[in-house]
């Protein structure tokens, strides 16, 4: 426990601590630079260097990145990153009100409540979250993805229809690419660029950004002059205690969404904003519309699935998420191994990065809270010249995935569906929702079948006999009724 209080002491985890969370912000309010490639970065970067120095700078910049995609998500609506796509659905309208300055406010204060919570849990349920996530088989995860696609009805924004055909679409964009059990081409048409697949980063590039571009560019009537107000930052103590109680829902939500592996912060940040749809019979705004909560749940979900995304890392060397995967990566190239005997032979470095994450949390205040009037700076700037900007900014961010113009293509390819698809009224978030749970759910599916000796009966015996599957599967059944409900209602 005394390790905890290390980075707070020692001047140079701290100083990295500082470091890094102020460039994960930046990094990652930049369309296409993603956390996860800043963590690819400092890998060579901190090769030379001590492990808990290494892992003091990763942690600021992953805690500083997850925050940082919000900026561009509320202040452009080019959401930094997935997990970020469900925060510009009302934090941008919140921008186009003149609300920007009070949005940012608001999920910084509370993402830090978050980002506590998923401390909280990597700290004193480690062991127990740690055990049961070891028995989720791979049908569980199969029955995660398909409640994942469930949140379409939370992203249709009054298109059911047109959201279920572009999540079914993207479904089938996410299949693209090689067989990752037969490792044979698969919807790839004969041509050897299909082979990887389609990166969903270049995806999200296209249809959020690119397309922004290209939309805001065809509008000829000028905006409202409040979109590019940013007004007060700090939020009133009253608005902040009256979110509190959906700010600690939706950080547990998040948190436990962040243990189980794969899940990621996207997949948690659509979780909480769908609890806050579902939940909140009279929300400030209708949701879609500006309402301060559809801001507060997924911010505040994402940061919680931090802490969460740490603890299969660290007690089973299963990443988290994307981010853990390179973390795993850093600790192999230190000389550890990760796995269920790390924490007890190096309890050092667990406490370094519960430490680190609290110092992380407490000076994203510091930084989330600065800065904001250079954004409001940045988006006052003419669309003429501002946009042209943001597209080098984006193509960059395309080539430099994997350095190859292939990808810059794809981004090119993607925004124009995407500006189509928005002038006739398509939500794009549900695309982009089937693409990155596609892979997911064939892989799930088939391993479970693999596992069931391909028997359908033995298949769905195996939903009713083990009892994490069994409330998996009510839960699923139970959002489901509640979507065709839902659907039904408004059909009226």
């Amino acid at each position: 426990m005394e390790q905890f209080l290390m980075p707070l002491f020692d001047y140079q985890l701290l100083l990295l601590v500082a470091l890094g969370t102020f460039a994960g912000i930046y990094v990652g309010a930049i369309p296409g630079l993603s956390v996860t490639m800043a963590t690819v970065l400092l890998l060579s970067l901190t090769y030379s260097w001590d492990t808990l120095s290494a892992l003091a700078l990763i942690v600021g910049v992953y805690v500083g990145g997850v925050y940082g995609g919000a900026r561009p998500a509320i202040l452009l609506n080019m959401p930094g990153g997935p997990a970020q796509i469900a925060t510009s659905f009302d934090g941008y309208p919140l921008a186009q009100k003149g609300e920007a300055g009070l949005a940012i406010g608001l999920s910084t204060i509370l993402s830090i409540i978050g980002g506590m919570v998923g401390l909280l849990l990597l700290v004193f349920a480690t062991p127990v979250l740690s055990d049961i996530a070891l028995y989720f088989a791979h049908r569980d995860y199969l029955l995660l993805a398909l409640l994942g696609l469930l949140l379409v009805g939370t992203m249709s924004q009054g298109a059911f229809i047109k959201s279920i055909f572009l999540a079914c679409f993207g479904v089938f964009i996410g299949l693209i690419g090689l067989d990752m059990i037969s490792a044979s081409p698969r919807l790839t048409f004969g041509l050897i660029e299909l082979q990887s697949g389609i990166n969903v980063i270049i995806a999200i590039l296209g249809l959020f950004g690119f397309a922004e571009v290209l939309y805001q560019l065809s509008q000829k009537t000028p905006k409202n002059h409040k979109e590019n107000v940013v007004g007060k930052i700090i939020p009133p103590l009253a608005m902040l205690i009256k979110f509190l109680p959906l700010t600690l829902r939706t950080s547990v939500i998040g948190a436990l969404a962040g243990v189980l592996p794969g899940v990621g912060g996207e997949i948690a940040a659509l979780l909480g904003y769908d609890h806050a749809k579902r939940s909140i019979k009279k929300p400030s705004r209708p949701f879609g519309e500006g309402a301060y909560e559809g801001v507060i749940a997924p911010e505040t979900a994402n940061n919680a699935a931090i802490g969460g995304a740490f603890v299969p890392m660290l007690t089973l060397g299963i990443p988290g998420d994307a981010v853990t995967a390179v973390i795993i990566g850093a600790l192999i190239v230190h000389g550890l191994d990760p796995g269920p005997l790390l924490i007890t032979n190096s309890p050092d470095l667990f406490w370094v990065i519960c430490g680190s994450l609290f110092l992380a949390n407490l000076f994203l205040l510091v930084f989330g809270m600065t800065g904001i009037h250079l954004f409001k700076k940045v988006i006052s700037i003419p669309k003429g010249i501002l946009m042209p900007i943001i597209l080098v900014l984006i193509v960059v961010g395309a080539y430099s995935i994997n350095n190859t113009m292939i990808d810059v293509y794809w981004m090119i390819g993607f925004g124009l569906l995407g500006f189509v698809l928005r002038l006739f009224g398509f939500p794009l978030a549900p695309l982009v929702l089937g693409i990155v749970l596609g892979p997911l759910i064939d892989q799930s599916y088939r391993a479970a079948m693999i596992t069931a000796h391909h028997d359908l009966g033995t298949f769905f015996l195996g939903y009713v006999t083990s009892p994490i599957s069994l409330v998996l599967s009510i839960l699923f059944s139970i959002m489901l009724l509640s979507t065709i409900k839902s659907f039904r209602k408004k059909a009226q």
